[in-house]
């Protein structure tokens, strides 16, 4: 709860272009005399027309430093003359989704929270009708809300769902702290269930992250061992579904699925192999995801933190929801339906995830499916995760979407020498974002490899990039 930012909206209510992080930068780094001037100049760049009115929607999470920021911020509106819309507590893909309903003048929806609920809860009503009835047991689902927003909103929407919907919410902000010792990014990272949540076995459980972005799923089987089920999972749970509808529908439409480099060498071979599905592979980070995924009829992006949604063409959305009126013939009318309740279920502007969680149960429920089978389709190689810290991250560049080294000099090299040395082994080192510490991710057929490899790597990254301090210890 220590840290806070800013998220800001683009008006598609996607995330905003990476041509404007210049402007913010320029803005934040300003001195106070100096700030018309700044503001002026970043208008003519981007031929803002400053005599229309502006209108500027805002949100807040749970955080006790949010309300001040907010204010802040419409201090900062009220005195440039701008109108605004303060929604008070949402999720940021709530405010995504307000922007979009706003700016297709209701389109895409109703730019309140009921319209969010009622759009999302309808197209899932819809979609499980057509499910074959399970035991209770199926439908009961713990959601670990990372104590912060999600668990309000999720709270608010329960009316709005069907009966069949039974969910537990844990790490409801009452009584713990922010993602503390919970919530996606600690399921993910730790590799074990979040405090506060008591899992029985093979129950279906999953944890959103702080503001509601990411989802990841998870449960324990039988013998006490913990599974996680990540976004590559999840992204390939989701497109096996939508592939089956649109071969049904009998139309060409085009479907890829995009990844990071940090996607589980499985996943992607699943994906090309088995389900001959396009995989495309980009820079880390959600905005290098969702731009590739525009380039497709259907595009699905996940990163492996459970970050992602799918996109729908214009095209593809007209097509698909006039063969669900039209169609005469019955299955591909159907499957069209589906489709068409898919559509309105996702959050297309920004991963969400109360939306991604009824996509996912809505699949399990219609597909039959246990959290078992789900996570049975292919088995995760072993990977692992670290850090080096280094006297500047900016020595290190990659290419081909972060998966080769192109400087400092031999360390690809090095690499690929020691990948040599493991079965299905992958490795790659990327600079951080924010801090000077170069990443590493290995895998290979067992753990023991896996670690093998990393602590290998960081050797590596340690002695050619600048390594600060004592060589890595295994």
């Amino acid at each position: 709860k220590e840290d806070n930012g800013v998220k800001l909206v683009d008006p598609l209510g996607e995330m905003l272009h990476p041509s404007w992080e210049e402007f913010a930068t320029q803005l934040a780094n300003a001195e106070q005399q100096e700030l018309e001037e700044i503001i002026t100049e970043i208008c003519q760049k981007a031929s803002v027309d400053q005599h229309r009115d502006a209108s500027v929607f805002i949100g807040r999470d749970t955080r006790p430093s949010s309300k001040k920021l907010s204010e802040s911020v419409i201090d900062g509106i009220s005195v440039l003359g701008g109108q605004y819309h303060d929604y008070g507590l949402v999720t940021t893909p709530q405010l995504h989704y307000m922007v979009c309903c706003q700016n297709t003048q209701g389109q895409y929806g109703k730019a309140t929270l009921e319209g969010y609920y009622e759009k999302l809860s309808k197209a899932f009503t819809e979609l499980i009708k057509q499910a074959p009835s399970s035991g209770e047991s199926q439908r009961c689902l713990k959601i670990d809300c990372a104590n912060g927003i999600g668990a309000l909103k999720l709270q608010e929407m329960k009316p709005y769902f069907p009966k069949e919907m039974l969910i537990h919410i844990f790490n409801d902000g009452s009584k713990e702290k922010l993602n503390h010792l919970c919530g996606a990014d600690y399921v993910k990272v730790h590799q074990k269930p979040p405090r506060g949540l008591d899992m029985k076995p093979n129950e279906r459980c999953c944890s959103f992250d702080g503001d509601a972005d990411r989802i990841v799923y998870y449960y324990e089987d039988g013998t006490g061992h913990f599974h996680l089920i990540d976004g590559d999972k999840i992204a390939t749970l989701i497109s096996t579904f939508l592939q089956e509808l649109l071969a049904k529908m009998g139309q060409a439409l085009r479907m890829a699925v995009v990844q990071t480099a940090y996607a589980n060498g499985s996943s992607t071979r699943y994906l090309e192999e088995t389900l001959k599905v396009p995989v495309h592979c980009v820079k880390t980070g959600v905005k290098h995801l969702h731009h590739k995924a525009q380039e497709f009829d259907v595009g699905v992006y996940f990163e492996a933190n459970g970050h992602g949604t799918v996109l729908f063409s214009k095209a593809a959305e007209t097509k698909i929801r006039q063969l669900a009126k039209e169609e005469k013939d019955d299955e591909k009318r159907e499957a069209a339906k589906v489709l068409e309740n898919m559509i309105d279920l996702t959050n297309q502007t920004v991963g969400d995830a109360i939306s991604d969680m009824l996509v996912i149960e809505a699949i399990l429920a219609l597909k039959g499916l246990t959290v078992q089978q789900w996570d049975a389709v292919y088995t995760d190689l072993p990977n692992r995760l670290l850090k080096v810290q280094v006297a500047d991250r900016r020595v290190i560049h990659t290419t081909d979407a972060e998966r080769r080294v192109v400087a400092p000099a031999g360390l690809q090299q090095t690499i690929d020498e020691l990948v040599k040395k493991y079965k299905l082994a992958r490795a790659f080192v990327r600079p951080s974002g924010t801090e000077d510490v170069v990443r590493i991710y290995a895998e290979a057929d067992t753990q023991e490899n896996a670690d093998a490899l990393a602590h290998e790597v960081s050797l590596a990254v340690h002695q050619l990039a600048g390594g600060k301090g004592a060589p890595p210890q295994p």
